[in-house]
């Protein structure tokens, strides 16, 4: 018994008074208990994740340089891009007060280096950055006002592509059932047709020429957009927060457009960055073929074309305008992947 009391008298509980306990209070308390990172949305979650991808952020950079300077073209040009001087044909390039072999009006004939400025009598005020053509028009000039115009093929091409595709695939994945069965039947048929097929179908109806190559990217190149979109469409739709929309009796429009689009933001991103450089790769094609923009105006594509003739005499009349569009071409692609992987950073390898 008395073992007992002993037992309980040492494991019971002491009085607690308020003297056993100090406040805690000062800086140190109060930090501990604040958020330290702020809360971030998904598209700032993403900028930031974009930022750190130096590549990406250098591409980006280079683009809207390239984008600002077609965009003022007229105000930057030095000449009219379509005046022919016959008399300064064929000149290379010369920028003035620069004494540097390609860019001070010199060329090498005959084993020998000759000043063609000079031969052809042209005026110390008149320099040529890039050099002419076989007609005496400023390559430079040509160059900016061609950008102009395949970047706007390429903008136009893709702005086509998200609002066809993406409609087309979101419809596609959401009906599903036979709806679903018979619009992906219509893609296998559409995709069965080449681009080229159907361009010179257009040229039949249409004149040669920017919407003509338009129309042609646009009845294709949203199909492989569209099939992105429906394969996203049918993993989200079956989502917790979509029942719970179908539940709280929003309508279907509603649910697709409020609540899968929005979930489909990074894919649908990545997926027009990508088919950018590939409209500007088919307008170049198609202008290198013949069956593009018409003469006098140019494009990336003509300019390559009419350098291709002269390239081993005036290698500079193919160099300039290829490596404008290999530059347009390689930054468009690796900011789409940094875009996927600023977005998703699960699909990086």
């Amino acid at each position: 018994m008395m073992s007992e009391n002993k037992f309980q008298s040492e494991n019971s509980i002491p009085d607690l008074s308020p003297d056993l306990f100090v406040k805690a209070d000062g800086l140190d308390v109060e930090d501990n208990e604040k958020i330290t990172a702020p809360s971030l949305s998904f598209l700032q979650d993403s900028w930031r994740r974009l930022k750190k991808n130096k590549v990406a952020m250098v591409s980006m950079v280079l683009l809207i340089v390239i984008t600002l300077l077609s965009i003022f073209a007229p105000v930057i040009a030095p000449n009219d891009p379509n005046a022919q001087v016959i008399e300064h044909a064929n000149l290379p390039p010369r920028i003035e007060n620069i004494n540097i072999n390609g860019f001070n009006g010199t060329i090498i004939e005959n084993d020998k280096r000759i000043d063609k400025y000079a031969a052809k009598d042209v005026p110390n005020d008149v320099n040529y950055y890039l050099g002419t053509d076989s007609l005496g028009r400023d390559l430079f000039s040509r160059i900016l006002y061609g950008t102009r115009v395949s970047l706007f093929i390429a903008f136009v091409a893709a702005l086509l592509n998200l609002t066809i595709g993406v409609t087309y695939g979101l419809l596609s994945g959401w009906l599903g059932g036979k709806v679903d069965n018979v619009m992906q039947r219509i893609l296998e048929i559409l995709s069965g047709v080449p681009n080229l097929v159907i361009v010179i179908l257009m040229l039949l109806v249409l004149d040669p020429g920017i919407w003509s190559i338009i129309i042609a990217l646009a009845l294709t190149e949203w199909i492989s957009m569209a099939r992105i979109v429906r394969a996203q469409t049918l993993k989200l739709k079956n989502q917790e927060y979509v029942l719970a929309a179908k539940t709280l009796g929003q309508s279907t429009l509603s649910i697709a457009f409020k609540h899968i689009l929005p979930n489909l933001l990074g894919v649908v991103i990545i997926q027009v960055m990508f088919s950018i450089p590939s409209a500007i790769f088919f307008e170049a094609f198609l202008s290198f073929i013949g069956i593009g923009i018409p003469a006098p105006n140019a494009s990336l594509g003509t300019l390559i074309n009419d350098g291709y003739k002269t390239f081993r005499f005036l290698p500079h009349l193919m160099w300039y305008p290829s490596a404008v569009m290999s530059m347009i071409m390689i930054s468009f692609n690796l900011l789409a992947d940094g875009l996927r992987d600023a977005f998703d950073p699960k699909l990086r390898d």
